[in-house]
C-alpha cells in the first residue's frame, strides 16, 4: 500500500483505513470457510473454547499485543512510514522476546535468521524473475497499449473496473506486487481518474487483485513462501487454496462494486 500511495500520489493512511472493513469482512469469510472444512472433514478439536482461557491467554500475550499498536499507531500518528513501522516492530519483538519473556536466546535467533534468509531467497528468486518479465513488458509497452485500448473501448466506470480487475489478476499471476505496482499503476491512474474512480478505492482493488494473483501459479510468490514455511507440497496446498481464492474473488467483487465497503470509514473520518 505504501508503494501504491507513492505511485498514485494518494494517502497511505486513507488506504489503511479503507482496508479495515474489507479486511474484517474477508477474515470473517475465511473463518466461515475454515469452519466448513473442519466440520466436513471432522478435524479433531484440540481445545474447547472457554472465555476463562481467552482471558488467561490475553494476559500472557499482553506484551506481544503491543506490536500491532506500535505499527499502526506509528503510521496513523504520522511518526513512521509503513516500512519504518515494520522495522520498529522487529526491534520491539526482539526486546519483548529476549528481555520480557526471556524465551528468545542466541540459538533461537540464529535459527530464525537462517530460516528467514532461506525463505527470503526462495521468494527473491521469484521476484527477480518477475522483474525480468516486467522489463520485457516495459520495453514492449504492453501496459501502455492495454491502457490505451481500454480508454478507446469504453468510458463506463463499471466496465473499466471489470477490465482492470482482469488485467491486474493476470499481471499478479506473473509479477511480484511491487513490480506490478511500479510498472502498471502510473500508466492506468490517468484512466482511473478520467472515469471517476477514487484512487483510494482503486488502491484496495489493486491490492486484492495482486494478493489473489500471487497465490495463483505459475509464479505464486506468496503461496511459495507459505509452503516453504510450512514445508508443504505446493500442489497439494493449491487444491485446497482454490476455495479460499474463490472467497477472495467474492470479496473483490464486493469491494469493486459496493464502494461503501472500502470507502465508508474514509468518508466518515476524512471527508
Amino acid at each position: 500500500m505504501n508503494l501504491y500511495a507513492v505511485m498514485a500520489d494518494t494517502s497511505v493512511v486513507k488506504l489503511f483505513v479503507a482496508g479495515i472493513v474489507p479486511g474484517i469482512l474477508g477474515g470473517g469469510m475465511m473463518m466461515v470457510l475454515a469452519y466448513w472444512f473442519a466440520v466436513r472433514y471432522d478435524y479433531p478439536v484440540e481445545e474447547v473454547f472457554r472465555l476463562k482461557r481467552v482471558a488467561q491467554t490475553f494476559k500472557e500475550a499482553a506484551w506481544a499485543f503491543l506490536l500491532p499498536f506500535i505499527i499502526l499507531g506509528g503510521i496513523f500518528g504520522g511518526f513512521v512510514t509503513a516500512t519504518e513501522g515494520a522495522g520498529l516492530a522487529v526491534v520491539a519483538a526482539l526486546f519483548i522476546g529476549g528481555v520480557i519473556y526471556r524465551e528468545l536466546d542466541w540459538g533461537h535467533l540464529k535459527t530464525a535468521v537462517i530460516d528467514g534468509a532461506v525463505q527470503t531467497a526462495v521468494v527473491m528468486l521469484l521476484v527477480a524473475a518477475s522483474a525480468l518479465v516486467g522489463v520485457y513488458l516495459t520495453e514492449a509497452q504492453v501496459p501502455q497499449d492495454i491502457a490505451r485500448a481500454i480508454s478507446e473501448l469504453t468510458s463506463n466506470k463499471y466496465a473499466v473496473l471489470a477490465i482492470l480487475n482482469l488485467f491486474f489478476l493476470a499481471i499478479g499471476m506473473f509479477l511480484h506486487s511491487a513490480a506490478a505496482i511500479i510498472l502498471v499503476v502510473p500508466i492506468v491512474i490517468p484512466l482511473v481518474n478520467q472515469v471517476g474512480i477514487d484512487p483510494v478505492h482503486f488502491g484496495i482493488i489493486v491490492t486484492l487483485n495482486l494478493a489473489i494473483g500471487q497465490q495463483t501459479p505459475p509464479v505464486a510468490s506468496v503461496l511459495v513462501t507459505a509452503c516453504s514455511v510450512a514445508k508443504a507440497d505446493i500442489w497439494d496446498v493449491t487444491k485446497v487454496n482454490v476455495y479460499f481464492i474463490a472467497v477472495l474473488l467474492t470479496l473483490l467483487l464486493l469491494v469493486t462494486y459496493v464502494p461503501v465497503i472500502p470507502m465508508g470509514l474514509v468518508e466518515f473520518f476524512y471527508r
